[in-house]
């Protein structure tokens, strides 16, 4: 007899309100089944069996809640029967090597498909991404689609984005509205599959049979030695290529609690990750976030009281008030900005550059551009600027890493362009600056903009970025303090030119001045190299030759 444990959820959980018991007594439950979904104070988590064999006992009901530790389920071992373990095990007593976890899942997609119906499920998003909200479904029942056409449109904290299918088929029943949250790895949608939804591996069948039929079933040649459920070694190889090594109730409760599964270090053989080690990896993000958001109410080392999140007063009390919930794009940039105002160590630097000259040699080009529909702005100069001043000062393409105490230098050059949309900032990021000429960079700005107004940008437009660029000149200001893109290390800041008397060669002139806003990462950059690297760019806009020289 085995009995299943409510398993350990996380961080300071120590209970769970049980919301769906999906098995009775008298089932048969597989490893990794879903048997129930629970609810904590973080999360709704579909919980996987991590037992095999016949249910002789559920003890606990919907609406109860359950202590972790507390025994839920008891069952009796697929093994304790010599018969029904025999009709388990004997369509893979032939095979050499042990089942994979690739194996199982791609035998249930072939069973799926032998039946003819396939589920489509919500695809891994992104990092730290476990939901969605439903903006748009793209088919209706009845339809039939195609691998790779779009079926629905969502978003992410940090992007729009259509997803495309992964089945072929007719649709036969939809399982989300719109306006819905859907979470990674939920059902999406049903087909009636054509035959084309094919798996990679082929593997025997095992086969259907009923366990009061099991008797009937002759015993395989081969003898086996021991009654136990079938069971993934910790040698596996991972899922595919890139993949974790994990099973895959550790990969769903790293999903579930929001955790990338690719950065937890495993302690098994071979690296292989297990629930603990998911379980250290959240509490180590959990205990860095807190003490990045002033530590909420917790008194900080010293005596010093964190401020946290102060309840705001009743402002109905003063008049009539709206209130409007928060976009994901407005609650990620909060948290985002958040968080490296608190981390990150700011020094901001203020210059102004000459642009007399250079205005108008954007103003005899100009017309260039526009014959080849494009725009010669100030922005694609500075992207062009910015990425050789990266190549002369390398502490400004970096990140650091406080935990490791290193720091990451980059070898490629990235520029991120703050951009102004009605939904909220968002920042896509032009790829490989150092191989694109001004005129293919004022193209990349023009199409990264417009996505990103339209809420288009992927999630690969928005990473990858080693040093951002907010330009506020179209709309005015004299100088402002942008705060640094985390895990960048520096951002430059552009405010509106105006003429100004200047005193050159004895005499005051008038000409075009730029303000110019740098801030930095002060733990890896002093302020005499703040100086110099945006006394550099000033020079390059004051004389463009300095990039063909020095970039």
């Amino acid at each position: 007899m085995k009995e299943f444990k409510l398993p350990e959820l996380g961080e300071n959980i120590t209970s769970a309100s049980v919301l769906k018991v999906n098995v009775k007594s008298g089932d048969y439950i597989e490893l990794d089944q879903t048997v129930l979904e629970i609810e904590t104070d973080k999360a709704t988590i579909e919980v996987p069996s991590t037992v095999s064999g016949k249910i002789v006992e559920v003890l606990i009901n919907e609406g109860d809640k359950a202590e972790v530790g507390a025994v839920l389920i008891k069952v009796e071992e697929s093994g304790s029967n010599s018969e029904t373990a025999t009709t388990v095990i004997t369509p893979l007593a032939t095979e050499p090597q042990k089942q994979t976890e690739e194996n199982k899942e791609d035998l249930t997609q072939e069973k799926e498909a032998a039946s003819g119906r396939v589920d489509f499920i919500l695809p891994e998003l992104g990092e730290n991404i476990s939901a969605a909200d439903i903006l748009k479904l793209l088919v209706n029942v009845g339809d039939f689609i195609e691998k790779e056409q779009s079926v629905l449109e969502i978003e992410t904290d940090k992007a729009t984005i259509e997803v495309p299918s992964t089945v072929t088929g007719k649709v036969t029943e939809i399982f989300v509205k719109e306006g819905e949250k859907a979470k990674v790895g939920s059902v999406i949608l049903q087909v009636e599959g054509t035959g084309k939804t094919t798996t990679k591996t082929e593997i025997p069948k095992r086969p259907s049979i009923p366990l009061e039929e099991t008797k009937k079933v002759e015993k395989p040649v081969q003898p086996v030695a021991e009654n136990k459920p079938i069971v993934i070694a910790d040698s596996q190889p991972p899922i595919s290529k890139n993949a974790a090594p994990a099973a895959p109730s550790v990969r769903r409760l790293a999903r579930e609690i929001g955790v990338d599964i690719n950065r937890v270090p495993g302690s098994g053989p071979g690296g292989r990750i297990s629930l603990d080690d998911v379980k250290a990896y959240s509490k180590k993000l959990h205990k860095a976030t807190r003490s990045a958001q002033l530590g909420g109410s917790e008194v900080l080392a010293g005596g010093r009281v964190g401020m946290g999140y102060l309840p705001l007063p009743d402002f109905t009390k003063f008049g009539n008030v709206d209130v409007k919930p928060m976009s994901n794009i407005r609650i990620k940039t909060a948290d985002h900005l958040s968080y490296a105002w608190q981390i990150i160590p700011h020094v901001t630097q203020f210059d102004k550059a000459d642009v007399t000259d250079l205005e108008e040699w954007r103003k005899q080009y100009s017309a260039y551009f526009e014959i080849k529909k494009s725009k010669l702005t100030v922005t694609a100069m500075l992207v062009k600027i910015i990425t050789s001043a990266l190549k002369v000062f390398p502490q400004f393409n970096s990140s650091i890493d406080m935990e490791k105490k290193e720091i990451i230098y980059k070898n490629y050059y990235n520029v991120g362009i703050a951009v102004d949309t009605e939904h909220g900032l968002m920042v896509p990021v032009i790829k490989n600056t150092d191989k694109l000429n001004i005129f293919e960079i004022s193209q990349e700005l023009t199409t990264i903009a417009e996505k990103a107004r339209n809420r288009k940008v992927s999630l690969d437009d928005l990473q990858g970025g080693c040093i951002t660029i907010t330009n506020l000149g179209g709309i005015g200001g004299n100088g402002f303090t942008p705060i640094v893109n985390s895990p960048e290390v520096a951002i430059l800041g552009v405010s509106r030119s105006s003429y100004e008397q200047v005193y050159i060669n004895g005499k005051f002139e008038t000409r075009l001045m730029l303000p110019l806003s740098l801030s930095y990462d002060h733990r890896i950059i002093d302020g005499a190299d703040g100086i110099r690297f945006l006394r550099w760019i000033i020079e390059a806009l004051q004389n463009p030759m300095k990039v063909l020289i020095e970039g």
